[in-house]
């Protein structure tokens, strides 16, 4: 027996009486800590047990139920000790079993991964991407071998930023990406984050899937609903190419797009053009592209015959070019069914054209061929209803000093039921109707070319603005359609300043004077036509102040749904007070833009715009060359306000200050000082220029040399030409002929 043991076997006998005396915790504590020597010096359990059982047979102990007690408890620190060792042996074995579960699954998850036929791929929180599967591979051109792959990823296009990368982000989107072999295709993408329990660093997992054939499938189907809605509210050929073409050009991914149209077999064809044209420029043609150069400019032999060809190729058809290649540089196409018009698109870099790419062009190319054919025949409607148009609004030219405007409400065919009528009569005076029938359209313009050819036939005839109303009745009685039709009739006298007007229902002429706020003249005014049987039509008469402006129009200029009529009339008079300056032309385009709606005018307008001569002028200078400049400045405004042309004042003007140079330059050369004076005045078709010194007459040499060329030019400025250089002083008179006022076909001056 070693020494440890003979004296643990003391210690614990010694322990054992003293609990057996007197038993207690404390007692009890000390066997515990016995069982704690017991492991630290090495004594069994075995050992412990015989020597206390070998105490109770010597001793004599009767109290076995308490010598138990110790026992066990010094035996409870052993107790412990086993119970550990059992836990770690056990806890060793399930550890062990683990690991090799582990590496069993591993390979389980690896042949799961690899069977998926969605692309696997794993990432870390920095977007690198650190374990793919063959799908993966297969799907974007970089597979499993290549891993990690970090950011930007070799599959990302470099020009797009819409959406995130992927491993960067836990969401579903659809991302496109550049295959490895230089295809685009579209990924589905869904990602989930995942924290590793080991080091809390958090990890994305995804899967990706080809949806490139949906894409397709749907950008193909949005593309044509652009095209269409762009060209469905067209309604010219230019109007359609304008808007199709880049719509198109976008839709395809091509740089350039280029329609040239033959409009007949012998001329050139017209091009119209989106996006930079590349090659040899030369030659005319009418164009619509980004710039005003591309505009003037068409494509070189080479586009032009390749366009030539497509035109007569069989329609609805799509062909690559060149033909025969993998790549293509671009797609021609006919246009419409008439072999009139080719496409040709042309991509910036050559690229591969799809089954996909081919059913998408068709369909786009086939959407603008319709809205061309469609175009065509607006175009051919839009002719037709011109031509009426024309026969019905009135004279194709207007006195002097005239400025008429007709715009419908229902474009593209430009007719309705408003109409204006201007007519010389044979003592010198105008006669103005302006009208407006009920409805719209080619009803309402079957009506008002009735009832326009009768007011213009009573006017011939000499019947005042109230007579002429009064027998309108009657014919508006027998005109379907023509009841409550609204008339302003007026005769206008240009040489007395007077105006005797009548209304018929109608909205009132409006009169503003220089520089003053136009007033409506309500005078005259009753119910329109074949509504009630009126005793007689009322007449009012008003003065024309030297140099006013009267306009007179038809309720759409004035109504517009939400704002109350008052105010557009004030708005109307407010833009006729500065009107003086501008030429009546210029008066009824300011008048037309500030009353304009957002959205276009609801009703059909019609507008007369007239200004009366204004007071002759009288300019009476030294003669001397700086005061020549407020001379020909107060002459341009004058002639301004007479309503002369821009290009006939010019010429006035320059033939005015010619006269007034040689009075500066030869009426005065002994040195004397002396004045110079002009006077101009109108009458209702020509204007009379008079330029006066009180100096000495200078007769024209025979060779004038480089200079003395000033009456010639004055002759060849004006339509007459007469100086009285008798008695004292020069009179130039130069007298020029106001021309007639053209009318378009639309109705536009």
């Amino acid at each position: 027996m070693s020494s440890v043991l003979a004296a643990f076997r003391e210690a614990y006998a010694n322990a054992l009486r003293l609990h057996l005396d007197s038993p207690s915790q404390n007692t009890l504590a000390e066997g515990y800590e016995l069982g704690r020597r017991a492991l630290v010096e090495g004594v069994s359990i075995l050992d412990l047990t015989e020597h206390h059982f070998r105490l109770l047979d010597r001793e004599d102990i009767l109290d076995t139920e308490a010598a138990l007690e110790f026992l066990l408890q010094t035996l409870a620190a052993l107790d412990v000790a086993t119970r550990g060792f059992l836990d770690s042996t056990r806890s060793y074995e399930l550890q062990r079993l683990r690991a090799e579960d582990l590496a069993d699954r591993d390979a389980f998850r690896t042949a799961l991964v690899e069977s998926l036929q969605d692309g696997f791929f794993v990432a870390d929180a920095r977007g690198t991407l650190t374990e793919v599967n063959s799908a993966f591979g297969a799907l974007t051109g970089y597979g499993p071998d290549a891993v990690p792959y970090t950011l930007p990823h070799p599959w990302t296009l470099p020009e797009d930023g819409e959406y995130p990368d992927l491993g960067t982000e836990a969401a579903r989107f659809v991302l496109p990406i550049r295959h490895r072999d230089g295809r685009q295709l579209w990924l589905a993408v869904s990602t989930s984050s995942v924290v590793k329990p080991e080091n809390e660093e958090r990890v994305y997992v995804g899967t990706i899937r080809d949806v490139t054939s949906e894409h397709d499938a749907q950008a193909r189907d949005q593309a044509v609903s652009r095209l269409a809605t762009a060209v469905g509210a067209a309604t010219s050929v230019v109007e359609v190419l304008s808007v199709g073409l880049e719509e198109l050009r976008r839709a395809i991914g091509a740089e350039t797009a280029v329609v040239s149209v033959w409009p007949n077999r012998q001329g050139p064809p017209d091009l119209y053009v989106s996006g930079p044209v590349a090659g040899s420029m030369n030659g005319s043609g009418s164009a619509t592209g980004e710039s005003e150069a591309v505009s003037r400019q068409v494509l070189d032999a080479r586009a032009r015959a390749l366009l030539d060809r497509v035109r007569t190729r069989p329609g609805r058809a799509v062909f690559a070019i060149p033909e025969g290649t993998a790549s293509s540089e671009g797609l021609v196409a006919p246009l419409g069914e008439a072999a009139d018009a080719g496409l040709w698109l042309r991509f910036a870099t050559p690229r591969v054209i799809s089954a996909a790419d081919r059913a998408l062009f068709s369909l786009l190319v086939g959407h603008l061929s319709l809205a061309v054919q469609r175009a065509r025949n607006f175009d051919q409607a839009r002719a037709t209803s011109l031509t009426l148009q024309r026969a019905m609004l009135g004279p194709i030219e207007l006195p002097p000093r005239f400025s008429v405007h007709y715009e419908p409400a229902l474009p593209p065919l430009e007719i309705g039921g408003d109409w204006y009528d201007v007519v010389r009569l044979r003592d010198g005076t105008i006669g103005i109707v302006v009208g407006d029938c009920v409805g719209r359209g080619l009803s309402a313009a079957v009506v008002m070319g009735q009832l326009r050819t009768a007011a213009r036939a009573l006017l011939l005839r000499g019947a005042g603005p109230a007579q002429l109303l009064a027998e309108l009745d009657t014919v508006a009685a027998r005109i379907p359609g023509a009841m409550c039709t609204t008339v302003c009739a007026a005769v206008l006298d240009p040489a007395r300043g007077t105006l005797r007007y009548s209304s018929a229902g109608h909205m009132p002429p409006v009169l503003s004077e220089p520089d003053t706020k136009g007033q409506l003249l309500e005078g005259g005014r009753a119910v329109p036509l074949a509504t009630f049987d009126p005793p007689s039509r009322p007449e009012a008469t008003t003065v024309l102040a030297p140099g006013s402006t009267l306009v007179l129009f038809t309720d759409g200029l004035v109504e517009q749904r939400g704002i109350d009529i008052d105010i557009r009339f004030d708005e109307l008079a407010d833009e006729l007070s500065g009107a003086a300056p501008y030429l009546p032309r210029e008066v009824a385009d300011a008048v037309l833009s500030r009353l304009r709606p957002v959205g276009g005018y609801d009703d059909d307008v019609a507008m007369v715009v007239y200004r009366q001569p204004p007071r002759p002028l009288h300019v009476d200078v030294q003669a001397e060359p700086p005061c020549l400049a407020g001379v020909r400045r107060a002459l341009t405004t004058w002639l301004a306000a007479a309503a002369v042309p821009h290009e006939l004042a010019a010429d006035l003007v320059a033939a005015a200050n010619e006269a007034c140079s040689n009075s500066v330059e030869h009426a005065y050369r002994n040195g004397s000082s002396g004045r110079v004076a002009l006077t101009a005045e109108c009458t209702m078709d020509r204007v009379v220029i008079e330029v006066s010194d009180t100096g000495a007459w200078r007769p024209q040499p025979e060779d004038p040399g480089h200079r003395g060329r000033g009456i010639a030019m004055m002759r060849a400025l004006s339509d007459e030409l007469t100086i009285d250089h008798l008695g004292v002083g020069t009179r130039v008179r130069m007298i020029a002929q106001l021309p007639a006022v053209s009318v378009t076909p639309a109705g536009r001056v």
